[in-house]
């Protein structure tokens, strides 16, 4: 009988150490990260309007007149194409109080990669069209190209060639090609600055 007793107790600690064990190999689901690209890959991001990339917004500006959001804006296109980024010919073109309607050119240095080493950089060609009414104005960003090496070996992609999911998103849509890639998070930080930008100052 003490032989059974001291069999079981010198067994216990052999039990719990199992037990031990077996929580301790419990797996635990790995966190999936976050694709840096989501932004850039989301469902229209690059948006097609009969076959061309434009992009679009209504900005919100409660209580402000059209008048208002004319001046506003026309102050920030004026401002805009003077910025060190612009190149020549960058220039509001079109200013129309009576409609509240406002247009502008821009040729200006998209930046991606500025070193001691190396300075890799396109022309980014586009228009920005504003329409103002009372509390809004309709925005829209279009006509987009780009004017890459230019120093070297000058190359013309318009955006619809060159950023839109066809050229530059791979068909599981997971991931965006490399030598395009660029030129789409470029643009697509470009768009979002300048709407934002727009926003704030029509919620001052």
């Amino acid at each position: 009988m003490k032989k059974y007793l001291i069999a079981i107790l010198l067994a216990l600690p052999l039990a719990v150490s199992a037990q031990d064990n077996t929580w301790e190999r419990i797996e635990v689901e790995p966190v999936e990260k976050e694709n840096p690209d989501a932004k850039y890959l989301a469902e229209n991001a690059v948006p097609l309007v009969d076959g061309k990339v434009v992009f679009q917004t209504v900005i919100k500006a409660p209580g402000k007149s059209a008048d208002q959001i004319y001046d506003i804006l026309l102050k920030q296109l004026e401002k805009m194409v003077q910025e060190p980024n612009q190149i020549e010919n960058s220039v509001v073109a079109l200013q129309d109080r009576d409609k509240h309607e406002l247009a502008a050119v821009f040729h200006e240095w998209l930046v991606f990669k500025n070193s001691a080493l190396a300075l890799d950089r396109t022309q980014f060609n586009f228009q920005l069209h504003v329409l103002c009414s009372d509390g809004q104005a309709d925005v829209s960003m279009a006509r987009m190209s780009y004017d890459y090496d230019l120093d070297r070996k000058p190359t013309h992609y318009t955006a619809e060639e060159w950023i839109t999911d066809k050229y530059a998103v791979n068909k599981k849509h997971t991931k965006l090609y490399p030598i395009s890639a660029k030129f789409r998070r470029k643009t697509i930080d470009r768009k979002d600055f300048i709407f934002k930008k727009f926003e704030s100052l029509l919620n001052e």
